[in-house]
């Protein structure tokens, strides 16, 4: 399964779209499953979120006909061809409209309230839904951005048949697709967790998106002033001459912030620690994603490997938490994964670090071996049952910790927890450590 769910493959596609940061973007879903996808898209580009109203005009005696669409803003788009061939009148056609038009009006008005529609006009309207299969809907969601003036439409989605988006390349500027699977059966079959976006969840991502959009600065700048204490969004950590962009989700009233170490060949986008990430933050957990090295450092492996620089960054990214508006006296906790494991133990072994508790996953705690006798923080360590070359690393690793640890195997996972059941175990191992550590009664005195 490509994706655990839609937040994550929101999460990834954002990571496609990068290239439009710099563009006057508004970020449009298809709701209802669209929203959730677009609502990270546009917290990544830091650009509006809106829904994107549209009802096919079906042939009255073969509904399943599109004979054209509309949009909000009267927007109507007929195929003359169709109506012609299946010789439609035109007080035909007015009816059928009136019909959707009034379905149309009821759907934005309970999904946007009083808000108005966001204008697009000479903009770069992004069109997202979790996936198409035929792509009637999303064609007429194309042509109806750009009869409301957008200047480019881009349409965006986790998974479509590649023949589909051959087609679907004639309505949009561009077509961005992450899988496009020769043998295409459903959409839901290239999801983990697929269930039904309820209205009330569309609502509540627009309403979360407007009030982001009212306390950002401008649009497509990292944030990289003092963080207020209640944020969710893209940041930018001053790591000493680098500058590494992040994101940080904290409520203000969370216990502590868990700070990722990434693995080798990942990043902050890594949908295995995005899935955990949510995990903690559904326990009310802050958390902070970020890239370790910057693109230019990336190209040299041996900083992949480099475990005192990476752990030096993570002390950085450590500091610059501490430094932010209401998070001076928070808790905070690592979370590494593969060689990010390692880098979390050796900065937790740094004189002063006054870290809660840490956690690897699938981690490398052997490359930290000469550090490891001098961590205090407690630290779990979890490894899949079937990746038995790393356990044998991480019991080794473990009788060299002197500090309270403790070392969980999860039955039939390999070393990517790509097992049914076993990341979402794993997930759930991490989110009971750090709540247990967070609390007052493990705060150091």
């Amino acid at each position: 399964m490509p994706f655990f769910d839609r937040s994550d493959a929101g999460r990834r596609l954002a990571a496609r779209l990068t290239h439009l940061q710099d563009e006057d973007v508004v970020v449009l879903g298809l709701p209802r499953g669209g929203v959730p996808v677009a609502a990270q898209v546009a917290r990544a580009l830091r650009a509006p979120l809106d829904v994107i109203v549209v009802r096919k005009l079906g042939v009255p005696v073969q509904p399943e006909l599109g004979m054209g669409a509309i949009g909000e803003g009267d927007v109507r788009i007929i195929n003359p061809e169709v109506v012609r061939i299946v010789r439609v009148s035109q007080d035909e056609i007015a009816a059928v409209e009136a019909r959707e038009r009034a379905e149309l009006e009821r759907r934005a008005r309970r999904f946007r309230g009083d808000r108005p529609r966001t204008p697009l006009t000479g903009r770069t309207a992004i069109i997202i839904d979790d996936g198409i299969a035929t792509g009637s809907t999303a064609r007429a969601a194309c042509q109806v951005a750009r009869a409301q003036g957008a200047g480019r439409v881009v349409l965006a989605v986790p998974v479509a048949p590649p023949s589909t988006c051959a087609d679907l390349a004639a309505d949009a500027d561009e077509v961005i697709c992450l899988e496009t699977p020769e043998h295409f059966l459903a959409i839901g079959e290239w999801y983990r967790d697929f269930s039904q976006t309820s209205d009330d969840e569309v609502i509540g991502l627009l309403r979360q998106a407007a009030q982001e959009e009212r306390e950002r600065g401008p649009a497509g700048v990292p944030h990289t002033g003092p963080a207020p204490s209640s944020w969710d969004g893209e940041v930018a950590i001053s790591a000493g001459p680098v500058r590494l962009p992040g994101h940080l989700s904290t409520s203000g009233t969370s216990p502590g912030v868990v700070l990722f170490a990434h693995g080798s060949g990942s990043s902050r986008h890594s949908p295995r620690n995005r899935f955990v990430a949510d995990v903690l933050a559904d326990a009310g957990l802050g958390t902070l994603l970020f890239d370790l090295l910057t693109p230019q450092e990336e190209q040299d492996r041996a900083n992949v490997f480099d475990i005192g620089l990476l752990a030096g960054r993570l002390s950085d990214a450590t500091r610059w938490l501490r430094d932010q508006p209401g998070l001076a006296g928070a808790r905070i906790g690592y979370f590494g994964a593969s060689t990010g494991a390692a880098a979390a133990l050796w900065a937790a072994a740094e004189p002063g670090s006054e870290i809660a508790a840490v956690v690897s996953r699938g981690g490398r705690p052997d490359l930290a071996i000469p550090r490891l006798a001098t961590v205090r923080a407690p630290t779990l360590l979890i490894v899949g049952g079937r990746d038995e070359a790393v356990l044998e690393m991480n019991r080794e690793a473990q009788r060299h910790l002197h500090c309270e640890n403790d070392l969980a195997v999860v039955p039939g996972a390999t070393h990517l927890f790509s097992e049914p059941g076993t990341l979402e175990r794993a997930a759930g191992l991490a989110r009971d450590w750090f709540t247990r550590y967070f609390a007052p009664a493990h705060a150091r005195v």
